[in-house]
């Protein structure tokens, strides 16, 4: 009895709590956890875009790295050989072992680590992005980095198929005042935390990424088992959510003129745009994920900028007071990769609003009243930038 009071007094304490992660007024994602010193346990339901519903257990090195984890993942929308799916990693030395089993078979994989701490990788799944931070933060004080110091992590994938996407590099800095930054080979920019002293994750937001959400700690926890079975009811109806940025190419022509646009087209989903979303007074990528890129079949003028015929990059520049214009002439580059040495020029669009909003990003050129004048036009939510294209 004695002994049995005195291992209960030194048990660890058990915390209960979960994370909200919005897009917009969109909910991409909850999850409650259940955590006990270096054992964690959740319940995650995601829709990104598809409906994935996962039971997931962790145990933890003492560095706060991943020693093992067990996730059984339910796709509904998946083929029935697919539908469910276990995963299990395994960490020991500098190895991770990899295996993923369904009704089609089981794969298994082995890679090296390198030596570093090792984390595991889902987009939407945020007690995993919490293990990235505690770990850093203790790599950071036992190695003696301060702020500003990147600590290196390597991470598992879970939702790719880690047969042809093996180990990624994670690169996390601890900044002052609880604030934590996370780069990856699978994140488009810097995702930013906020922390306790324990690691624990309090917020996190995706502005200065491709992926930009909102995650909250809540307490208590979401019910997860309440919103997959809305998330599956609702996705057996309608289908997926609808994507993050789908990527869309524009056709069009003046005169004997061909133009194309490739450009990823985001959705309002209620937010704020200017100022918010698209920051002022930074360059925007005019649309979402890869550089917008135009082409034209001949020389032209564009808002007032000799452009001759072949490929560019389109940035834009939004003020409080109008929109520039760039074109750039690199190719190819993600949308974060913005090398304004290589400008061809910048010009100021034309400004003005929409009665309705447009819930896309949507890119036009129309042609103008004679073959050789038109319009290049850019619209989201409420804003309607424009500029004169001319053939020469």
């Amino acid at each position: 009895m004695a002994t049995s009071l005195v291992m209960s007094c030194h048990q660890a304490p058990r915390e209960v709590y979960g994370f909200i992660a919005t897009l917009g007024n969109d909910t991409v994602s909850a999850e409650s956890v259940t955590r006990q010193a270096n054992s964690i346990t959740t319940d995650e339901v995601d829709r990104f875009p598809r409906v994935h519903v996962r039971h997931t257990v962790i145990r933890l090195q003492p560095d706060g790295s991943i020693r093992h984890l067990e996730m059984d993942i339910h796709t509904p929308s998946e083929p029935p050989d697919e539908r469910d799916r276990k995963v299990v990693a395994d960490v020991s030395g500098n190895e991770v072992r990899l295996t993923k089993t369904d009704r089609s078979g089981t794969v298994t994989r082995t890679f090296k680590t390198g030596g570093a701490p090792v984390v595991g990788h889902v987009p939407q799944m945020y007690s995993l992005y919490e293990i990235y931070f505690a770990t850093a933060l203790r790599h950071a004080a036992g190695t003696g980095k301060g702020s500003g110091k990147p600590v290196a992590l390597r991470q598992f994938y879970i939702d790719r198929e880690f047969d042809h996407f093996p180990l990624g590099d994670v690169s996390v800095t601890p900044v002052a005042g609880g604030k934590m930054e996370v780069a990856h080979d699978w994140l488009s920019g810097t995702g930013e935390a906020t922390v306790d002293t324990a690691g624990q994750l309090m917020q996190y937001s995706g502005e200065r990424t491709t992926y930009k959400v909102h995650v909250t700690r809540v307490i208590p926890p979401p019910d997860v088992t309440g919103i997959a079975q809305r998330y599956e009811s609702l996705e057996s109806q309608a289908g997926a959510v609808k994507p993050l940025s789908i990527r869309d190419t524009l056709s069009a022509r003046i005169g004997d003129a061909s133009f194309t646009v490739e450009y990823g087209r985001p959705l309002e989903r209620g937010r704020r745009l200017l100022g918010d979303v698209i920051p002022y007074d930074h360059v925007w990528r005019t649309g979402a994920n890869a550089a917008t890129i135009f082409t034209t079949s001949v020389p032209i003028r564009l808002a007032g900028l000799d452009v001759p015929a072949g490929s560019y990059s389109l940035w834009t520049v939004p003020h409080t007071g109008g929109t520039d214009l760039i074109v750039n002439r690199q190719t190819g580059q993600w949308g974060t990769e913005y090398d304004g040495t290589r400008n061809l020029g910048i010009a100021r669009m034309t400004s003005d609003s929409l009665a309705a909003p447009t819930e896309m990003f949507t890119t036009q050129i129309v042609p103008g009243p004679d073959p050789r004048h038109g319009t290049l036009i850019f619209s989201w939510g409420t804003f309607r930038w424009t500029a004169p294209v001319e053939l020469k």
